[in-house]
């Protein structure tokens, strides 16, 4: 971006003892004023105090600042202190963390740092601006989809709030699998009780409020658009129905692993049943075996399915409490009748402690820990084989009925082409809409985009649903922060989100309307959500040199681009959530924010005063994601870890933004080797963009290519990780590099 006339800089630094004592004042403030021409530079002692933001706001209105550079401490220390209004870019140095606190004073390698840090900062000034929001017409309503527990606590909460819910169940009556249920979990001390559903009560105030909009029998026939302005296409079997909504919350719950997979658990045999069919039974009143008499004796086999590599591998969370209840409803009903919990382990968390206590202390109860490995029809009753029992001796056990406990599985849910909540028929899913039409206008969807279970239709490049996890639950892609999902503004809760019982749900659905409602407040002031949360910045596309190659389009972990008739990318700027993934992705370099953009890194690279060969003073740049690596330096800082003063540090907002042209950039002006850190990415961790890091990692390819047309070593780039508690390893991280690099030796581009 283009200086401007209006650019007026004020440089302030921290001049307490510690500071001073470490910098050669003076020759910062030559640097300021002489070199990069700050309009106002001051040293004062207690900048980071309210006295000193109002000394810097009267020096704005005094001079018609319009950036202001803090050199002190981390923007984190103190958040919002510099707010000088919507007009004034301020950027916080954190001189304390990046080196007073971890370099040694007084030396020439360290003045060299801060100095190149308010060089680096000053010239980023010239290259941001003061972003304008992008405001557009926000409606004031959210669609609920699911009628269980979630979707009904969903809209009872967000009408509450004051804001109209539309409610799409796709039953003809509300209440989900919680209608089936008689009895739930305990709810109160001493949680060994039984307690009622309270689903219809739930069901009927859902029902009496003004504000919601219950439609049944009603399917999402396509979402298209953007937050705010969410164009809805909803079908119940007549003409189609249009609706905006402003954010939707996904509520479509659960359906049981489907029985007949586990023939080695004896599915298929007379009088074994599921624990869903267990619960119908119970719920009218009789257990009875195919022969119309009751049971003597009942075994339940816990996990069936799951925590099975072949099946489920992860447990469902609510199957043992249930067996638990239908044992307790069972036991009610036919007091003499014996119950066998067959289990791998018990699990009842928390308060459900009790609940499981209350089972043991009954004599009709008995607990087997082991494996079934077969189950077998004897003399009328049914023989079950463990092993890998608490005796570590095979044990057989026999029953009038077997009940299989299967586990949860989400109905986002897509395996090997077909669902795993229930078999297909004759070769197709069960799916809410009969079309096959993408809503793209026929172009295809992006190549990272999944199948899709499609429940809600999205007309997104990225595919008709919410992304989902290893598991197929679109669970949050973002370390604790529950319902968000990789669609901005579309929120998922309950079951569909991660196993849990009702109470749970209930919670669950709490957070999600909370953040639905947060979307619109949000949007319609044209501020990012989560995890940039507030920012009014937005991309800038500068399409008249567009070369239509997708790679904006394809790498957008939120899909907020989609594409034109002619392959051009066509911004939902409501969706963006200012990871800068696409700049960072542009071959063409045309993609800017108003406050972060290619020309702002290449400023703050040329900034950066390399010295000549001959000094023997290696420089390095890191690009470090401000989100899990920064804090990590900056805790490190804070216990006054050093590292190499070679270093220079650009935080990003993601790895995933880092431009390749900033690389070359790097190269070109003399830096001896670049390093990149970033989020860890994979199962065991999340980036906060989801995958910048790994785009980070892919796109070295093509660095590592460029490297060797100009004759460089590899090693001269360099991507890695980093957790936010591993600022043990960051230091050396650094150190071992410039190690690295010296043994390298220089750029030879560092003379031209």
């Amino acid at each position: 971006m283009a200086d401007t006339p209006e650019l007026k800089v004020g440089v302030y630094v921290a001049a307490d003892e510690e500071i001073t004592s470490a910098l050669d004042m003076d020759a910062l403030e030559k640097v300021a004023t002489k070199e990069m021409k700050a309009e106002v530079y001051k040293a004062v002692p207690n900048i980071s105090t309210p006295e000193g933001a109002d000394m810097i706001r009267a020096d704005v209105e005094e001079h018609s600042l319009s950036h202001v550079v803090v050199l002190d401490r981390s923007p984190r220390a103190f958040p919002g202190l510099f707010d000088f209004g919507p007009n004034v870019l301020v950027d916080q140095v954190a001189l304390r963390e990046l080196v007073v606190w971890t370099h040694e004073p007084n030396d020439e390698d360290t003045q060299m740092l801060a100095e190149d840090y308010l060089r680096m900062y000053t010239a980023r000034c010239k290259n941001i601006h003061v972003p304008e929001p992008n405001i557009e017409p926000v409606e004031k309503r959210v669609l609920v989809v699911g009628g269980g527990i979630a979707g009904l606590r969903s809209a009872l909460n967000t009408a509450g709030a004051g804001v109209p819910v539309t409610l799409v169940e796709k039953e003809a009556e509300l209440g989900g699998w919680s209608k089936k249920f008689s009895k739930s979990f305990p709810t109160a001390p001493p949680y060994d009780q039984l307690a009622d559903s309270p689903i219809n009560d739930l069901i009927e105030r859902v029902n009496a409020h003004e504000l919601i909009d219950v439609k049944l029998n009603t399917k999402v026939k396509r979402i298209s658009g953007q937050p705010g302005q969410f164009a809805t296409i909803l079908q119940n079997g007549g003409a189609p129905e249009d609706l905006i909504v402003g954010s939707v919350i996904q509520a479509t719950g659960w359906k049981p692993y489907n029985p007949a997979r586990l023939p080695h658990l004896g599915y298929g045999k007379k009088n074994v049943v599921t624990n869903i069919q267990m619960e119908e039974m119970l719920s009218n009143g009789a257990v009875i075996k195919a022969d119309g008499s009751a049971p003597d004796s009942i075994a339940f086999i816990q996990c069936a399915g799951s925590r099975d590599k072949d099946h489920l591998p992860y447990c469902s969370t609510v199957c043992c409490r249930a067996s638990l209840k239908h044992a307790m409803q069972i036991r009610e009903m036919y007091p003499d009748t014996k119950v066998y919990i067959l289990y791998k382990d018990i699990r009842s968390p928390g308060q459900y402690e009790l609940f499981y206590q209350k089972a043991q202390d009954d004599p009709g109860f008995f607990f087997t820990k082991g494996e079934v490995v077969n189950v077998d029809e004897k003399g009328g009753k049914l023989a079950i084989d463990l092993d890998e029992t608490l005796l570590g001796d095979k044990i057989s056990v026999e029953a009038d009925m077997l009940v299989l406990a299967t586990g949860m599985v989400p109905t986002t849910r897509v395996e090997d082409g077909i669902f795993a909540a229930d078999l297909m028929e004759e070769g197709k899913p069960d799916s809410p809409v009969e079309e096959e039409d993408n809503g793209l206008g026929g172009k295809k969807a992006a190549a990272g985009a999944e199948a899709g279970a499609k429940i809600l239709n999205l007309s997104y490049r990225q595919g008709t649903d919410l992304p989902t996890l290893k598991y197929g639950f679109p669970d949050s892609h973002f370390i604790c922060f529950p319902y968000e999902t990789r669609r901005t503004a579309i929120f998922a809760a309950g079951t569909v989100r991660a196993p849990m019982d009702t109470a749970q749900a209930r919670m669950d659905a709490n957070g999600a309307s909370l953040k639905a409602v947060q979307a619109l407040e949000m949007v319609e002031k044209g501020q990012a959500l989560h995890p940039r949360s507030r920012d009014l910045s937005f991309p800038d596309f500068f399409l008249q040199r567009c070369t239509q190659c997708k790679r904006c389009t394809e790498d957008c972990p939120f899909g907020a681009l989609d594409e034109d008739e002619k392959g051009t990318p066509k911004p939902n700027l409501a969706r963006c959530r200012r990871c800068g993934t696409c700049m960072g992705a542009c071959p063409e370099r045309i993609i800017n924010f108003q406050n972060y953009s290619v020309p702002m890194g290449n400023a703050m690279i040329k900034a950066v005063e390399i010295p000549e060969e001959d000094e023997e003073k290696p420089r390095l740049v890191a690009f470090v994601c401000e989100n899990d690596a920064l804090p990590a330096l900056e805790t490190a800082a804070r216990k006054r870890m050093k590292f190499n003063p070679w270093v220079r540090i650009i935080p990003v907002r993601c790895l995933g933004s880092v431009n390749s042209v900033w690389l070359t950039n790097c190269l070109d002006a003399g830096f001896d080797g670049i390093m990149l850190i970033g989020c860890k990415h994979g199962d065991d961790y999340q980036c906060h963009f989801v995958r910048g890091s790994e785009l980070a990692e892919y796109r070295m390819d093509n660095v590592q290519e460029k490297l060797q047309q100009m004759q460089l070593e590899t090693e001269r780039v360099q991507v890695t990780s980093l957790a936010i508690d591993e600022y043990d390893d960051i230091m050396k991280m650094l150190d071992d590099y410039s190690e690295e690099i010296e043994e390298i030796g220089p750029n030879p581009f560092k003379d031209f």
